[in-house]
């Protein structure tokens, strides 16, 4: 078997594949995007979570009778809450969370030294957008909001859902200096008794909510009703950057989390084809996308219902309902929920909830994405920069894979020093092929040379390097991070493309190691090698191109030495 045939048609089918998957996140269908006029005066109905498994039924226990809509309320009437790291408003039309900023991940990142480069060259320094990353967002093009509330058993005194209005004490909150914990009470009552009070909980560097819903009953007979929390979106991608690194093949939609069926994920089209109807003990449901989460987590001790719905406008929402609980006259009872909304970090979700880190998609490569993360995890915190993470990861694949190496370069190296022979071989029997290939497999069994040798590192190489792909485009500490001088952001292309030149060149010095094919026309096609895998990996992130040249540098430098080695056996 020719080595270099089959490197060939590995390397064509990874560049295919990596161009299908940019081509798709590109161009691919897409869903529509939503027209919402005023998402207050929509049918209020719809968008409650049915406590009943009867789709057909005309007015389902718990669903609250509403005769008209409800008047839109003003925009005004919002409680603004910053902490330390999120800043968000809560709308008192149902207490919803809206148009939440991560404080800490501004959109782009300002990059001093690689505008002082542009100007160097003459070239105008680059506009970047400092604001902040919005995840939960009011704008109707860009909708999506957290809600919550009750849902009265048929019988009962209605109970406040996310149409009841609110009041509040004041209309913002800051966490001070020194100060852990901020909270932001909201109170609702229907003057004949029923009271609630909703109270979020914010912590100090936390991406965590907590809500407490506490219910009186001086209505003068039992209450019975359910709580609920849910996140209704519009489907929105923002495509930016090349073809091969936009989006990163990250995936948008809906995700739950049950006892049974663990993670599984939930598209919006699975949501237009059918509800989601299933019952589990704790679990959560959120909408995910590229690099960020939000996730509303119920109580693990209680049997939860988790549904998803598709409303008019291609609104989508996923959420969960308990199990009801009835509340005796003269009474109380709280409800607690709580939600996640924000960077996709691995350690933290796994304290939050059981399998919230399994957001963070490494495709079927998985299996080796995760030691891939928790090894640059591990450098990370010794070396505090996540390029030199990458260099020690590839330290570590490359002592991992020694002896497979080894063998290769020493199969090569060998079938470079009996080259001569073989194309006197091949002149010898020029007309003969099936006698020069008896000759050829007489020679590499006599010199110990494994025709095959090259391959295999190929094939171990090929999950590594596509495993370290998703990783850097999936995983979230690897946004803006900073390498040295100009490359300030290892999870996008190269700005000055001098990483990927000098790939290029590492690539053409350990082909200037191998063994030339005897066929003219492969030797041809492979001196185009490095120039075609250089444009390929223009576009690339820095941090995978960082990875293929300290890889190609300690190949080179292992497999000169083991050349030389040979070479001095003779």
């Amino acid at each position: 078997m020719d080595n270099i045939r089959f490197l060939l048609v590995i390397a064509f089918a990874m560049i295919v594949l990596l161009l299908w998957q940019a081509w798709q996140v590109d161009y691919g269908p897409k869903p529509a995007t939503a027209q919402i006029e005023n998402p207050a005066i929509a049918d209020v109905k719809e968008d409650l979570p049915s406590t009943t498994n009867t789709a057909t039924q005309a007015q389902p226990e718990g669903q609250p009778v509403v005769t008209a809509p409800l008047a839109a309320v003003s925009a005004t009437d919002v409680v603004t809450v910053k902490t330390d790291v999120i800043a968000l408003e809560i709308d008192m039309q149902g207490g919803t969370i809206q148009n939440l900023d991560l404080l800490n991940y501004p959109v782009e990142k300002d990059n001093t030294i690689v505008n002082a480069m542009r100007k160097l060259v003459g070239l105008e320094a680059a506009e970047k957008n400092h604001q902040p990353v919005r995840l939960f967002n009011s704008s109707p093009e860009k909708m999506f909001i957290a809600q919550s509330g009750l849902i009265a058993a048929s019988g009962n005194a209605a109970a406040p859902d996310h149409h009841s209005t609110y009041t509040h004490q004041a209309n913002s909150y800051a966490l001070a200096k020194g100060q852990d914990s901020l909270t932001v009470p909201l109170t609702w009552t229907d003057n004949n008794g029923l009271a609630m009070t909703k109270t979020f909980i914010f912590k100090r560097g936390s991406y965590e909510i907590t809500l407490n819903q506490n219910i009186k009953n001086n209505t003068g007979k039992d209450w019975s009703g359910r709580q609920y929390s849910q996140l209704l979106r519009v489907p929105f991608k923002e495509n930016t950057g090349n073809m091969l690194t936009a989006g990163m093949r990250a995936y948008d939609g809906g995700v739950v989390y049950t006892e049974k069926d663990k993670y599984k994920k939930i598209n919006f089209d699975d949501m237009v084809d059918d509800n989601l109807d299933v019952a589990s003990p704790g679990g959560w449901a959120a909408m995910i996308q590229h690099y960020f989460a939000s996730a509303w987590i119920p109580p693990a001790e209680s049997e939860n219902h988790f549904y998803t719905k598709h409303l008019k406008d291609e609104r989508y929402v996923i959420g969960s309902y308990s199990p009801p609980v009835t509340v005796a006259n003269n009474t109380e009872t709280q409800f607690v929920s709580r939600l996640f909304s924000g960077p996709k970090i691995q350690p933290i979700m796994e304290k939050v909830a059981p399998g919230l880190e399994l957001t963070v998609d490494y495709s079927v490569l998985t299996f080796i994405g995760k030691p891939i993360y928790w090894l640059l995890n591990k450098i990370h915190s010794f070396t505090g920069n996540w390029g030199f993470a990458i260099i020690g990861v590839t330290f570590c694949i490359k002592l991992l894979m020694f002896p497979l190496t080894q063998a290769s370069f020493i199969s090569m190296a060998r079938m470079r020093k009996i080259q001569p022979r073989l194309k006197e071989l091949q002149e010898r029997f020029a007309d003969d092929r099936p006698r020069f290939n008896k000759e050829m497999m007489d020679m590499y069994k006599k010199e110990k040379v494994n025709p095959l040798g090259g391959c295999l590192p190929i094939l171990f190489q090929i999950p590594v390097f596509m495993s370290l792909y998703w990783v850097l485009s999936e995983t979230v500490e690897f946004r803006q991070a900073p390498f040295l001088l100009w490359i300030q952001d290892m999870s996008v292309m190269d700005p000055f493309l001098v990483l990927p030149v000098i790939m290029g060149i590492t690539m053409k010095i350990q082909q200037g190691l191998n063994p030339p094919p005897i066929d003219p026309v492969q030797a041809k096609i492979l001196k185009m090698f490095p120039l075609v895998f250089t444009v390929f990996f223009l576009f690339f992130p820095a941090g995978l191109v960082l990875y293929w040249v300290v890889n190609n540098t300690l190949s080179i430098i292992q497999q000169t030495y083991i050349t030389k080695k040979i070479n001095a056996q003779a």
